[in-house]
């Protein structure tokens, strides 16, 4: 932690507090986020989820990790900076946000979730603090209680903030999947577009009172399964019609709020995935490309600023279960491999990047072939000497040339040309490729430091 000068506490939370700093090396301004908890090794440090997680995932839409430090048995993280959360951009709002705005903001998050839930971990805990603007992008921060899709429930029963909390949640269901933060999504959508909460629960039973009161009661037809799970804690839903979200929220569009319903939707499995949702008309203008056009698209023009994000779920089909950060270089060292270390040594972690990575693997290039000009014998010289001769001339031989003839001389491979030191050629390429027979030196490795 040497290398860095913290400057100013940012925020303070149940598990650890966030300081604004910069590094005294590069003068780059980081978030570093300090926890509460003490951590005794450092096996205990790199198996949390959230730095297990945050290695898996690069996107422009999720918070960077950059560092793990662990120093006199204090854990911290180094995250890249921004400016504020989506919280303090509402709270300080004289007039409400264009839907311009709210579309693009929400266009980057669903990304954000759509390539996460991807890539196999749901996050828990959406609300307008964890999602950290600068300028027009907008990212999504705080696993703290991020969790495997593919883990077995039961899962704990407390996540979210109260008021993003899906319903399931709050009748204490075990059996909650990815689509609580879909949830989550339609609450924060609705109030970017009020400035105020869509469900302001003052407690659990009062939040449910909320939700009724909005969207409606749930009847068999809506949420069978919700009506057991109120049944198993001896719980009844109070009785309302709901009113519609047109009024409650005047400056949404038609598209608007239909994908607010369908997102706080009382069924999980009628809310739609991070993916359909990008899909929606709401998000028309912002040019979603289907998969099986994106690599036509892209091809043709470079992707906008609005679409660029949407691009990135193209590499997570095709890359799944491959990604670069899917793994350390050399992983974790054994702790056996090393004399222990003194208290108050610090030990830290470089996340490696996606480029880095990459060049683990070694690579060819291919040596393109000097320039030689037209020889004699060259077709570009003897097309030369056909286009010179006169038109009697061309007619007879374009008379007397038969058709299998002619496709037998354009089948007929040229020879080879002549053989350099150090090049190959590759016979069963149609054109003269020479290949280099040596090897580039393999990309630079990225490591992990320890230091002390």
């Amino acid at each position: 932690m040497e290398r860095y000068n913290l400057i100013k506490e940012v925020g303070d939370g149940t598990f650890g507090s966030v300081w604004r700093a910069i590094n005294k090396q590069t003068g780059e301004v980081v978030a570093i986020k300090k926890m509460k908890k003490k951590y005794y090794s450092w096996d205990e440090c790199v198996n949390l989820r959230e730095v297990k997680s945050l290695r898996k995932m690069n996107h422009p839409n999720i918070v960077k990790l950059k560092e793990v430090i662990r120093e006199s048995d204090i854990l911290y993280f180094v995250f890249e900076y921004l400016e504020r959360n989506l919280y303090q951009l509402m709270k300080d709002r004289q007039k409400l946000f264009s839907e311009a705005e709210v579309r693009n903001w929400c266009f980057q998050v669903f990304q954000g979730l759509a390539y996460m839930h991807q890539r196999g971990y749901f996050h828990r805990d959406m609300k307008p603090e964890n999602l950290l603007v600068t300028k027009d992008i907008i990212k999504i921060a705080d696993f703290g209680l991020v969790r495997e899709i593919s883990s077995q429930p039961p899962y704990t029963e407390y996540v979210s903030t109260r008021w993003y909390r899906a319903p399931e949640v709050l009748l204490q269901s075990y059996l909650y999947s990815s689509k609580v933060d879909m949830w989550a999504m339609g609450a924060i959508m609705a109030e970017l577009f009020s400035l105020r909460p869509l469900f302001p629960g003052v407690s659990e039973a009062d939040e449910i009172y909320k939700i009724c009161s909005v969207i409606g009661s749930p009847t068999t037809e809506s949420w069978a399964d919700g009506l057991k799970l109120a049944r198993d804690i001896n719980y009844q839903f109070p009785q309302h019609a709901g009113v519609q979200l047109s009024v409650l929220i005047p400056s949404a569009g038609a598209d608007a709020i239909s994908l607010i319903t369908s997102l706080c939707s009382w069924d999980p499995c009628k809310r739609p995935t991070a993916s359909e949702a990008l899909q929606h008309p709401f998000f028309q203008s912002c040019f979603y490309i289907p998969p099986s056009l994106r690599t036509r698209a892209v091809a043709r023009a470079p992707p906008s600023a609005g679409t660029r994000g949407a691009l990135d779920l193209q590499g997570v089909r095709r890359y799944s279960g491959a990604l670069p950060n899917s793994k350390l270089t050399n992983n974790f060292t054994s702790p056996k491999l090393h004399p222990p270390l003194a208290s108050g040594v610090q030990r830290k972690l470089d996340i490696v990047n996606q480029d880095g990575i990459k060049n683990d693997k070694s690579m060819k290039t291919t040596r393109q072939p000097k320039y030689r000009p037209p020889g004699k014998d060259s077709p570009t010289s003897m097309n030369k000497g056909r286009s010179g001769r006169g038109v009697l001339e061309t007619a007879e031989k374009l008379g007397n040339m038969s058709v299998g003839t002619r496709r037998q001389s354009m089948g007929q491979r040229p020879p080879p040309p002549p053989m350099k030191t150090g090049v190959n050629w590759i016979p069963e390429s149609r054109n003269f490729m020479l290949r280099s027979t040596q090897q580039i030196p393999t990309g630079r490795t990225f490591t992990r430091k320890v230091a002390g």
